[in-house]
């Protein structure tokens, strides 16, 4: 990925966690990587660590100050070769029947729309350059019915059908698309959804875990280095005619939790 210019690479939550991971994948290949997050602690730890990093406190659910920062990377770089939209929130745990509209609509914003807004505004300029590369991260979930997780379920289908429909409107401008879907990252996060899941249903964190793990052929689950290695790959000229594709990192997904 080393050419006679560093790549140019804007990411949304990437101050801790998987978003963090993707960061430093590209800034290891030498990319200008721009980056937001929420967690204004988060933000001051990875510039103190990474000053090779430009990175700004910001909510997704802003959506003037998203297409501002974005905008503003674009131009600070010249240009904008990769968008990978990584913000993302586990959302309600819950039967559908007993989801509050205003913790859906939360979730539809940060997984969903916010993925919208930055592409709005990196688009133009990767029109006129003739190039681009597109990821938004989805989920296994966008692929599979989930119980207790039906916000995040349709937010993550929903960024699989954004990804179709941008790849058909966008290819002949030499600009690809294509959503990645992990399956669960080691981390805080899953950490997280796990006992609160364990909190829906009366089972055991470790209960949880291991139905969650017991779904895969790999029977662990992912590594955000993982996820980041995919994001690579497909910004690379290797995967210059991947395109319009929803592309699982689940260790092979054979059967989903149904109760």
């Amino acid at each position: 990925m080393r050419g006679e210019r560093a790549i140019r690479v804007i990411i949304t939550a990437g101050a801790s966690g998987l978003g963090a991971a993707i960061a430093d994948a590209f800034l290891g290949q030498g990319a200008q990587v721009h980056t937001c997050d929420i967690d204004q602690a988060a933000v001051e730890r990875r510039r103190a660590e990474q000053s090779n990093l430009a990175i700004e406190a910001l909510d997704v659910r802003d959506f003037d100050a998203l297409r501002v920062w974005t905008e503003r990377a674009v131009a600070a770089m010249g240009g904008c070769d990769v968008l990978i939209n990584n913000a993302g929130v586990a959302g309600p745990v819950g039967l559908a029947e007993e989801i509050s509209i205003d913790r859906w609509r939360d979730c539809m914003q940060i997984n969903l729309d916010a993925q919208l807004v930055t592409c709005q505004a990196a688009i133009p300029t990767m029109k006129v350059q003739g190039s681009g590369v597109i990821l938004n991260m989805s989920s296994t979930s966008g692929l599979y019915g989930t119980p207790n997780r039906a916000a995040y379920t349709a937010s993550k289908w929903g960024v699989i059908g954004l990804t179709k429909t941008l790849a058909i409107e966008l290819g002949p401008f030499g600009i690809r698309c294509n959503a990645i879907c992990p399956a669960s990252v080691e981390g805080e996060r899953i950490d997280r959804v796990l006992a609160s899941q364990a909190e829906a249903t009366g089972e055991t964190i470790d209960g949880v875990r291991e139905d969650y793990t017991a779904g895969t052929s790999l029977r662990r689950f992912a590594r955000a280095s993982e996820i980041a290695d995919m994001c690579v790959f497909l910004a690379s000229s290797n995967a210059a005619f991947v395109s319009g594709q929803a592309i699982a990192v689940d260790g092979n997904t054979e059967t989903y939790r149904m109760t």
